[in-house]
This record gives C-alpha cells, structure tokens and sequence, in this order.
C-alpha cells in the first residue's frame, strides 16, 4: 500500500520501508513521528485530506541538503560580485507504517516542521487563545461608565490606558488632577483644560 503525503511545503509518494530525506522536523534521531496531513492512502483520495489517515516514520538523522552556490554579477560600469553559499536543513526518515484509519487516536507525536507553525500547533493553541478573546470582549463592559480619553489631543491608547491604571477613567477625573503633584501619570495641562471643555 502507498500514501500521498505533505510536510514542508512538498507532497511524497511512500511506501513502508521508504527512506525520504524531508525538510527539517522537530524531532531527535530515534524519535517515531506521523504524519498527518495525508492526501491520498491506496484508492482513497482525500478533500484535501483523509480523514483518520496517518504515516508513521522513524527519524534516522538530521542531515544537510547539498551546497547550492549563489553567484550575483553586476557588469559594466558596476562590476561587483557576490557569492553565497547555503546549505538546507533536511531530516532523514524511514517509513515505518502507513494507516487508513485511527491515526487521531495512535498517541505518536506529531511530525512538526523545525521552523513553522503547523496547523496542529494552530489548532493546539486555539483553546488558550479563546479565554484571552473573552476577556477582551468583557473589559469595555466593565469599563461601561468611562469616558473615551483618547478624543483628548494627544492622548492615544498608551496614556489613555497609563491613566486608567491610576484610575482616571472619566474627563471629569481628568480635570481635577492637579498637574503638578500627579505623580502616577505624566499629565499636560492642556490635557486637564480639554477634559474640562469635554465634561461640560
């Protein structure tokens, strides 16, 4: 049986056994990963993926690709040269097993590329970044009686959240601080004559 996977940007045609040399995995040599973004297992073809797919793979090594040399020449009147040589990071694998079904539930790590997020990372961080929009959507409510201190002149996000913290919320507060014994922030005085015009 075959299987048609993606990892690093590239699609490989697998079979057990197969030795590939992919671009570079977060994983150690010895490690057993999966991958999971499966395009294709023997006739079944996946939208874009089949679901439950995986192909597991022992990492082998971390290797280097071959040395591709970069030559830039600038002609006539310039006459600059530049040579860069580069060398890409890739991880020697060997396919292990290729499953058709309950690859979710195997419990093998997660074939994660060394330098970009996947979408399993993605989707590992959505829950934590639930609670945090939540949070956000709750803090104007909270805030329901304040005034929007930024409408001052010269007063943006910044000051306007400095001068919340010391519990300057409203441009009534605003226009009785006194300028210059208010240590918490660092207040102008025109702020305190355009907070009082706005409190009329």
């Amino acid at each position: 049986m075959f299987a048609v996977l993606k990892t690093g940007g590239k699609q490989y045609k697998v079979q057990s056994g197969d030795m590939l040399r992919v671009e570079k995995l977060a994983a150690t040599a010895g490690e057993t990963v999966q991958f999971n973004e499966i395009l294709m297992v023997g006739a079944s073809v996946g939208a874009p993926f089949v679901e439950g797919a995986g192909v597991q793979a022992e990492v082998v090594d971390q290797i280097k690709g071959d040395k591709v040399i970069h030559f830039v020449k600038r002609r006539r009147k310039h006459s600059s040269k530049r040579t860069k040589g580069h060398r890409q990071q890739l991880t020697l694998i060997k396919i292990t097993e290729i499953l058709e079904k309950g690859a979710d539930k195997s419990g093998v790590k997660a074939a994660v590329g060394a330098g970009s997020v996947s979408g399993a990372a993605v989707a590992a961080a959505a829950p934590k970044a639930a609670p945090k929009a939540a949070a956000k959507a709750e803090a104007p409510a909270a805030d329901a009686g304040a005034d929007d201190l930024t409408k001052i002149n010269g007063v943006g996000p910044a000051a306007a959240k400095k001068l919340a913290d010391a519990g300057i919320t409203t441009f009534a507060q605003l226009a009785a601080v006194d300028v210059e014994n208010f240590d918490a922030v660092k207040v102008k005085a025109d702020w305190v004559e355009q907070a009082k015009e706005l409190a009329k």
